[in-house]
């Protein structure tokens, strides 16, 4: 369960926090432009303050963080590979979920069927709010109604319309509805299942994706994109290691509380507003996702917070060794990159929606050490790991080889041996037999 908690804590913490999570030996680096610019502009009308050695812009680098080394670092990582298998299978989602709708109409309503009807839920013979819809495609067996709701549609026709008396559970969210009596008015508007389509030309167009209308064109439109995302993938695979061996190398003196305060404030609030789009709450969350306690769950994120600001200082640290600046027409020229994909007017907009504490202070550490990371992947000697296993396995093959040469050598030794040895038998009880006779 930790691996798991680590990686969503680097998720959380954002990319101007390029946390590293978890033990020294699985650290974990999130660089999402997308979380930074989304956390930002949410978290800005309720903006927090921090001492000024809450942000790297407030410290010497220098006074936590002896750096080892941290240029030509050796990192192997897996090729950017995508076989035919993954090619097909990804057709075959695309398959799955643009099915063909077919009609039944010589028959009733079957389980796995979807049924379009049109409801009216009344408690005590008056509507009640979110009891009623029309043309609703329900498919049968899925529980998405409450107890009975299902069941009361089997059998019936096309066109027949139906009284179901029910009742809600009393764990019911809406106190209104728990362990209320109530009637279900159901018509049924028709029977329908989904069918596979064919993988043909046709279907292909039916897809509506451009520059894309044959089976040949799709499959290369799939592999391009499945290799993008496996571009993606290894290249943050290389930032991770890069980061973890520039960050083992280095010895750190205790950060400053009130960064490590600050991530830790990012980290919980970031968790807590993915509790709420599960309808829990931090707690509940990690408990049934993590299977952590709260004691547990706050430990971690203490450790990941830490860890966060060890990092971060390592990267200014190299900044300044190295000169590496974030100019004025660079911020500038990136605040209007994400004014245009948040939909905001302008930069200027935007920076306004940053706000100009914590926001604007995190989005320039994001841009930073964005220029570090890039510095030291460029300066690191990335290789195959594949070719190493490779090397390896081949290695293994010609000691096989000459193991097996070796035997068969000491084989026909042996045989020749035996030989010899049964030929000489042989002479010697001629031998004798010829003293025997004489």
């Amino acid at each position: 369960m930790k691996k798991k908690f680590v990686w969503i804590a680097a998720a959380a913490l954002s990319a101007a926090m390029l946390a590293g999570c978890g033990s020294n030996e699985d650290t974990t680096a999130e660089t999402e432009s997308a979380a930074v610019a989304e956390t930002e502009t949410e978290t800005a009308a309720e903006e927090k303050t921090y001492s000024e050695d809450a942000y790297l812009e407030g410290i010497n680098a220098e006074d936590y963080v002896t750096l080892g080394e941290y240029k030509g670092i050796e990192v192997a990582v897996a090729p950017a590979e995508v076989t035919d298998e993954q090619v097909d299978s990804y057709i075959e989602q695309l398959r799955s979920s643009n099915p063909n709708r077919v009609e039944i109409k010589d028959r009733a309503v079957e389980e796995g069927d979807i049924a379009n009807i049109d409801y009216v839920g009344k408690k005590d013979g008056e509507e009640f709010d979110g009891g009623s819809a029309e043309g609703y495609d329900l498919t049968i067996g899925s529980g998405s109604f409450i107890d009975g709701f299902e069941d009361g549609i089997i059998g019936m026709k096309t066109g027949e319309t139906k009284d179901l008396n029910l009742t809600f559970p009393e764990e019911y969210q809406n106190a209104d509805l728990a362990g209320q009596d109530v009637v279900f008015t159901v018509t049924l508007n028709g029977i329908y299942q989904e069918e596979l389509p064919e993988l043909n030309d046709e279907f292909v167009q039916s897809l509506e994706i451009e520059e894309c209308s044959t089976v040949e064109e799709l499959r290369q439109y799939c592999y391009d994109g499945l290799m993008e995302q496996a571009q993606s993938a290894r290249d943050y695979n290389i930032e991770t290691e890069v980061l973890n061996q520039m960050r083992e190398n280095s010895e750190f003196q205790e950060v400053p509380q009130s960064m490590q305060e600050r991530y830790y404030d990012r980290l919980e609030s970031n968790l807590t507003m993915q509790a709420s789009m599960y309808g829990m709450d931090l707690e509940t969350l990690m408990l049934y996702m993590y299977g952590m306690s709260e004691d547990q769950y706050v430990e971690e994120m203490q450790t990941s917070a830490e860890q966060a600001a060890q990092q971060m200082i390592a990267l200014k640290a190299i900044a300044d060794k190295e000169g590496i600046t974030v100019t004025e027409d660079e911020e500038k020229a990136e605040l209007e990159t994400y004014a245009a994909n948040y939909g905001y007017e302008s930069g200027d907009a935007y920076k306004e929606a940053l706000g100009e504490g914590d926001g604007i202070k995190s989005f320039r550490e994001y841009l930073l050490t964005e220029k570090v990371i890039d510095f030291l992947v460029e300066n690191a000697v990335v290789t195959d790991a594949v070719e190493e296993e490779t090397a390896a396995e081949e290695t293994t093959a010609v000691e096989e080889t000459a193991t097996e040469e070796t035997t068969e050598t000491e084989t026909a030794a042996e045989t020749q041996t035996a030989d010899e040895t049964e030929t000489e038998t042989q002479s010697a009880q001629e031998t004798e037999s010829e003293t025997a006779a004489e």
